[in-house]
């Protein structure tokens, strides 16, 4: 059972990935993480226990700094699976003993304090919903992100619908992110024009399904938007996020902060 936390202003929020595994202290009034981020390359192989010690060292880092929460302040978790109740149903890009294991068990007997944990995707567009791109926006907002898959938050009226997987949509007999997601891209090593045709097919898709009021494309490709955007021809506004790699510790600590009280 969770304890009574005190009121917070900063959270700690680490954002697990395939290569790297990254954290910083976030201001909840304004989303901004406070100093430099503080990233371990993730271990190989990254199994639980692995993984478990380098979120503690990275904590335990970001504890030492001026801005640092309270002791018993919650900390926000991202991790690349599906997360249900605190349970790994997938593994993206970790060792695949994490299907079914109880991630939020696991980092919570290892760091000795409350944590939650979310998937990386849905952490992204929380961030970009309450503090970027998708701000006061009314409806639904589909954050997408364009990676070695394509990774996807559905917000509505500022609230999470969490575990949406739009990369795996059905299109054309594939599933999407195979053609569609950054990686696909250079795999093909096709042209930037060509690229926007295959975003074109999977937006449009997408939009068909939803009618969002609001597309915000992530990842890093987003810093390349120039060359695929204008091409692109949606009835719904499409735009970049604001967050860019900040965005997983920002919704992470958020999240957090929101599950155990902390902010609304």
């Amino acid at each position: 059972m969770s304890k009574k936390h005190s009121s917070a202003s900063t959270v700690i929020g680490i954002d697990i990935g395939g290569t790297g595994i990254k954290g910083g202290i976030v201001d909840l009034d304004s989303g901004e993480v406070l100093g430099d981020r503080y990233r371990i390359p993730t271990p190989t192989p990254s199994t639980p226990q692995a993984v478990a010690k380098v979120v503690k060292e990275i904590v335990d880092e970001l504890m030492t700094r001026p801005h640092a929460p309270k002791e018993d302040a919650p900390v926000g978790i991202t991790f690349p699976a599906i997360i249900a109740h605190g349970i790994s149903l997938s593994a993206a890009n970790v060792d695949q003993s994490w299907i079914n294991a109880d991630v939020d068990d696991i980092f919570t007997k290892e760091l000795g304090r409350d944590v939650q944990v979310m998937n990386d995707a849905d952490a992204a567009g929380l961030a970009e919903a309450r503090y970027g791109a998708g701000k006061d926006v009314k409806g639904t907002v589909l954050v997408i992100t364009l990676g070695t898959g394509i990774g996807s938050a559905f917000i509505f009226n500022g609230k999470l619908i969490p575990n949406v997987e739009l990369g795996h949509l059905e299109l054309d007999g594939f599933d999407a992110e195979t053609k569609a997601s950054a990686s696909a891209r250079e795999r093909d090593d096709i042209s930037w024009d060509e690229y926007a045709v295959r975003l074109q097919r999977y937006f449009s898709h997408v939009e068909f399904l939803f009618s969002p009021e609001l597309f915000i494309i992530g990842g890093g490709i987003s810093k390349r938007s120039e060359d695929y955007l204008p091409q692109l021809k949606l009835r719904t506004k499409i735009t970049t996020a604001e967050l860019k790699n900040n965005a997983g510790i920002v919704g992470g600590a958020l999240q957090a902060a929101v599950h155990f009280k902390l902010t609304k």
